[in-house]
C-alpha cells in the first residue's frame, strides 16, 4: 500500500487496493523481506488509493457510494513484464495501466479530500512493490530473480479497502468491478 516504513502505519488508516494473487508466490519471499506494507499484513497489490478517508469516516454511505462508483467500471486484464524503479524501490510494472489511473482519478474526483499518496506526487504511477528502501544492489538481485519468472497475467474483478488496526492492515469491504 504506502511506500513507507511501518512505524509510520497509524491506526484508522485506510486505503483501496487490486489485489494480484497470481504475482504472490513468486513475490512473497522479497516483500516479506524488503516491502514494510507485506509484513504490515498487505498482500501483493497494486494502490488504487492511499491514504482514503479515516476508517471512522467510513460508514454504510461510504461503502454505498463506493459500490456505485466501482461497480461502474469493468473488470479488466493486467500483464507483468517489466520491472520499474523509483529512488530505493523495485516494482512490477502492470501493462496496461489505463484502467487502474482510471479508478485512482474516479475515486480521488468523488472524495477529493483524497488526493492519491496525500497529494505528495503530480503523477500517480501504478505499480506493484517488490522492495522498498532498499540499495541498488540489492534492487539488481530481485530484480533479475523476477525476470526469470516473469510474465504474469492477473484478472481485476474487484478493489479491496483495507484498514490498518494499528497492528496490522486488514481487508474490511471488497468491491466488485462489473464482469
Amino acid at each position: 500500500m504506502a511506500d513507507d516504513s511501518t512505524s509510520r502505519f497509524q491506526a484508522g488508516q485506510t486505503g483501496l487496493i487490486v489485489r494480484i494473487p497470481e504475482v504472490e508466490p513468486v513475490v512473497h519471499a522479497w516483500r516479506e523481506r524488503f516491502d514494510p506494507s507485506a509484513r504490515a499484513g498487505v498482500p501483493a497489490h497494486i494502490t488504487v488509493l492511499f491514504p482514503f478517508l479515516e476508517a471512522s469516516r467510513i460508514d454504510a454511505q461510504v461503502c454505498s457510494a463506493l459500490t456505485d462508483v466501482l461497480g461502474s467500471h469493468h473488470a479488466f486484464d493486467l500483464r507483468f513484464e517489466s520491472c520499474g524503479r523509483f529512488p530505493g524501490v523495485l516494482y512490477l510494472v502492470p501493462e496496461p495501466d489505463v484502467q487502474l489511473r482510471l479508478l485512482t482519478q474516479v475515486i480521488a474526483d468523488r472524495w477529493p479530500e483524497a488526493p492519491p499518496y496525500g497529494g505528495k506526487f503530480a503523477e500517480v504511477v501504478p505499480h506493484l512493490t517488490v522492495a522498498d528502501g532498499q540499495e541498488d544492489a540489492v534492487l539488481d538481485e530481485i530484480e533479475a530473480d523476477l525476470l526469470g519468472v516473469l510474465p504474469f497475467a492477473s484478472r481485476v474483478a474487484s478493489v479491496g479497502l483495507m484498514v490498518h488496526d494499528g497492528a496490522k492492515w486488514q481487508e474490511r469491504a471488497s468491491f466488485a468491478l462489473l464482469e
